[in-house]
């Protein structure tokens, strides 16, 4: 925890330093309006103090409305340093949390394919939260808590002590026994912070999961089930919850009982001053108002102690994501990919998601230049594995990727990518227009362009439906659309990145037959003069390819087009086919 507790804050820091000058300014006037606070009751002790020495006449008036100006004048000045710092504190607050948030997400989405599959979505959204909250947490306790503290302390020990030394060392020691028995409390605490913080997100985890899977839990009837595993999840959490709200409890009750001690303590040492003639009314309150004021910061130190690794036990989840190297990123030196024919060749491919088992071993495959090829065999055979790995969603074992000679591993990440065009069997798509969703295939298309690749793709029969045509929000995902409706967009979305590779994971999948035929004209132009890679589970679809690939048992098991695949006897791909067949007319 140390450890990410310095990597937690020097994060923040990092990103405090760009408004240094200003968060330097907003110290200044914390410290400057902490110090006028101490100031005002040495006026208030000779405001008492005058009433009390001699008897009311119109020189005592004057002097008690000159200290009175003199008040008025402190609290004035100091009123003007709080509001400067309160102004301070917003600007640099709000600029530090965009900051934080925009590193967050930059470097969040920079992690890898199988990263965002083995973390829930509603956890990562909630520890970026909690981790840009954090900041704001902790940095308000330093400048509202931590800095009064130090400076209304180290005055308060200074002037009491000039007044009789007993009261100084007194305070002294009473703040440094209450200040090493909140580091002790707050540390021991603060395992079971981080405990709960843990309990808490696996409970916006397995909230967004079943919000994820709502149909499932529907129709499934895992409705009572899932019930059961929330409450158990929300029990957890209320347990740590609790505990740990206990121990804030008893700690302010021990809080309570030295606060109780310091003031009778220091008042039973002012009334012996008293007795000697050394202490006046005006000391008195001088004293009953430091006392105060030690017992407000310091009980603020106790619970901004508490407060802070609460902060830290949220923001350290955040902290590891941060600090966790990205799995796949560009090679030092790496070039822009350069495609001028779209040949792809796996040369000795392994890849396996566990030591233990290979997807595909010593794997030889090369794909011609605006060759066509159909991926098929059986399900966990690895044909969606080498679409991830041509797209290096994966990094390979041994072997290499190439395109057009290049070994993809060298080659800058985003240029591979903006040479590829994917259709997925079930696109998920922005929460935004369509419009947005098509033109995402090509950031400066036009309007026009993506109406075009619409029409292509046969969108605009169904969106010219919508009372607001392109301008349409599609849902979450795309849910106001229908699967064949969101697959439609994928392809216009494709059509309009007119990248010289393609890859299609069935991108007819989710369409009746009608749709079908339509898509399929769109397709067929959609692959014109480009490579094209396409995962097949309809047979019926993938006829005309050039060439059929039969994948299993980690390798290539036959090869051929449709006609020269139903020749072979006993052959993989026509046991596949004959068991398709009833359904298709040939």
């Amino acid at each position: 925890m140390k450890n990410n507790t310095r990597l937690t804050l020097a994060i923040y820091w990092r990103h405090v330093r760009s408004y240094l000058r200003w968060w330097l300014f907003l110290i200044f006037c914390t410290i400057a309006g902490s110090v006028l606070s101490v100031i005002v009751p040495i006026y208030i002790k000779k405001f008492f103090d005058a009433i009390t020495d001699t008897a009311p006449s119109a020189a005592i008036a004057t002097v008690l409305i000159g200290i009175l100006l003199t008040i008025l004048l402190i609290e004035l000045l100091e009123w003007v340093f709080w509001r400067i710092s309160t102004f301070l504190m917003t600007y640099i607050d709000s600029g530090v949390s965009r900051d934080l948030y925009r590193t967050c997400f930059n470097y969040l989405h920079r992690h890898s394919y199988g990263f965002f599959n083995n973390n829930f979505v509603g956890s990562l959204v909630k520890r970026t939260n909690r981790f840009v909250g954090s900041y704001e947490g902790i940095s308000d306790r330093f400048i509202w808590n931590f800095i009064p503290l130090v400076v209304n302390l180290c005055l308060i020990i200074v002037i009491l002590s000039s007044k009789n030394i007993s009261l100084g060392l007194i305070l002294i020691g009473w703040i440094v026994f209450f200040m090493i028995f909140s580091y002790f409390f707050s540390t021991y605490k603060l395992k079971y912070d981080v405990e709960r913080s843990a309990a808490e997100t696996e409970v916006s985890g397995v909230l967004a999961d079943t919000v994820t899977n709502h149909i499932n839990l529907k129709l499934f009837n895992g409705y009572a089930r899932e019930v059961d595993g929330f409450e158990k999840v929300t029990d957890k959490a209320r347990r740590l919850g609790l505990f740990t709200w206990n121990l804030n409890n008893i700690f302010e009750a021990i809080q309570g009982l030295l606060a109780i001690g310091l003031e009778i303590g220091v008042f039973y040492m002012g009334i012996l001053m008293w007795k000697k003639g050394i202490f006046t009314v005006g000391d008195f309150v001088l004293l009953q108002s430091y006392t105060l004021m030690v017992f407000m910061k310091i009980w603020d130190f106790g619970r901004m102690i508490r407060h802070v690794y609460r902060f830290l036990s949220d923001a350290e989840e955040m902290t590891e994501i941060l600090n966790t190297p990205h799995e796949i990123v560009d090679k030092p030196k790496a070039k822009d990919l350069k495609v001028s024919r779209a040949q792809i060749k796996f040369d000795n491919v392994l890849f396996g998601y566990n030591p233990t088992r290979a997807v595909l071993s010593k794997f030889n495959f090369v794909v011609a230049p605006q060759e066509k090829v159909a991926l098929v065999g059986p399900s966990g055979a690895g044909k969606s594995t080498i679409v991830k790995l041509i797209l290096r969603l994966h990094e390979v074992g041994k072997g290499k990727i190439l395109i057009d000679d290049q070994s993809i591993a060298g080659v800058k990440l985003e240029s591979l990518w903006r040479a590829i065009s994917w259709v997925p069997q079930d696109p998920i798509l922005f929460h935004r227009t369509l419009l947005e969703n098509i033109r995402y295939g090509r950031f400066d298309a036009t309007d026009e362009e993506v109406y075009e690749a619409a029409q292509m793709a046969h969108c605009h029969e169904f969106i010219s439906e919508f009372p607001d045509g392109y301008k349409t929000f599609v849902g979450e995902r795309g849910m106001k659309l229908s699967g064949g409706e969101r697959q439609r967009v994928a392809i216009a979305r494709a059509i309009l990145r007119n990248a010289p590779i393609l890859i299609m994971d069935e991108a007819t999948s989710s369409l009746d037959s009608e749709s079908e035929k339509l898509i399929q004209d769109a397709l067929t132009n959609l692959m014109k003069n480009k490579t094209v890679i396409t995962v097949a589970h309809r047979l019926s679809t993938i006829m005309k390819m050039d060439r059929i690939v039969v994948i299993g048992n980690g390798g290539i098991v036959e090869q051929g087009t449709h006609a020269q695949l139903l020749k072979e006897k006993n052959g993989l791909y026509q046991k596949l086919w004959s068991i398709q067949a009833g359904g298709f007319i040939a």
